[in-house]
């Protein structure tokens, strides 16, 4: 199964920063040499390409780096040439895993899940929503390919299941009926003021895995009822770790086996469907690193596990 990372490109963060850049590092580590995986270093998304999703004014104030004290703020990271450079990468590395999803059934993308991105501007970490500007450019390059024949063009699901609700991915796509967005999520979590997604599951504090579970296979069931026509012909995830029950941020209390089954539930529906899928980290803030890379670990195991499934023949 391929797997794309951008993980050398460190951003150059102030002492005591929360965010916890080194998982990226140490979960590619983890993989490297285990059977079943092929790494590969992402390329940057061009400018181009970000533009299906985001303005390009504020695009041009990334990578120029004339975006205001303000913008770094809600962004979280102060500017710098490296994090424009990893920025383009992780979206790369997404717009990737989405090509490879699409011949082999399951890649993935080490980082991504930058869903706080909306067209105009950044947040919570998230510079570009790598999962927007490549279910758009995969969708262009679906019609391209096809020259728009009675096939139709490609349905795109957005399955988000960090804790967080994906705000700029449902700002995105608010309008556009080809791409439907689920996102499961802490209901009194960031970000505060939410945007409508298509499918919005709101959870409580405290939230284990027995209800998360039900909820999750509720919220899938009524994917799959919306779309009994016409099936996605791509499905986005957005595995976060962070609604582990010892994540700083995540406010949810399953366990990592819990976690588990979340991704194999979410792996076992698409293949069923055969829907290729292309998976993402998203967040994860345990108190302990280790604990967010085990568990982002066990989602590429089961990932890898689907993928063996997919190119075996196997429903």
């Amino acid at each position: 199964m391929q797997a794309f990372h951008s993980d050398h490109f460190v951003l150059p963060l102030p002492p005591g920063h929360s965010f916890p850049m080194p998982k990226y590092r140490l979960l590619r580590e983890r993989i490297e040499g285990e059977a079943g995986f092929r790494l590969c270093e992402s390329e940057p998304a061009s400018e181009g390409e970000l533009a299906l999703a985001h303005e390009p004014g504020y695009i041009a104030a990334v990578v120029n780096g004339t975006l205001s004290a303000a913008m770094q703020r809600e962004i979280g990271f102060p500017w710098s040439e490296r994090m424009v450079e990893r920025s383009r990468r992780s979206v790369g590395a997404t717009i990737a895993a989405a090509r490879a999803a699409l011949i082999e059934g399951v890649a993935a993308n080490l980082a991504g899940g930058t869903h706080h991105a909306s067209a105009d501007k950044g947040g919570g970490y998230c510079v570009f929503n790598d999962a927007a500007v490549a279910a758009r450019l995969m969708q262009a390059e679906w019609h391209r390919a096809r020259r728009a024949t009675a096939e139709g063009g490609l349905r795109v699901a957005v399955i988000d299941l960090d804790v967080h609700q994906g705000n700029g991915t449902a700002a995105i796509f608010r309008d556009d009926p080809t791409v439907f967005t689920l996102s499961l999520h802490g209901a009194k979590n960031f970000p505060f003021r939410k945007e409508a997604s298509d499918l919005d599951v709101e959870l409580p504090d405290g939230c284990t895995d027995e209800p998360y579970l039900a909820a999750l296979d509720a919220a899938l069931d009524q994917l799959w009822a919306r779309h009994r026509g016409a099936m996605p012909g791509l499905v986005f995830y957005l595995a976060g770790a962070d609604p582990h029950e010892a994540d700083r941020l995540g406010r949810l209390k399953l366990t990592a086996e819990g976690l588990a089954e979340r991704d194999r539930r979410v792996f076992t529906a698409c293949r069923e469907r055969r829907i290729p899928v292309a998976v993402s980290m998203a967040g994860g803030y345990g108190r302990d690193i280790g604990t967010t890379v085990a568990i982002q670990h066990r989602t590429l195991q089961e990932a890898l596990a689907s993928w063996k499934q997919w190119n075996n023949g196997a429903p």
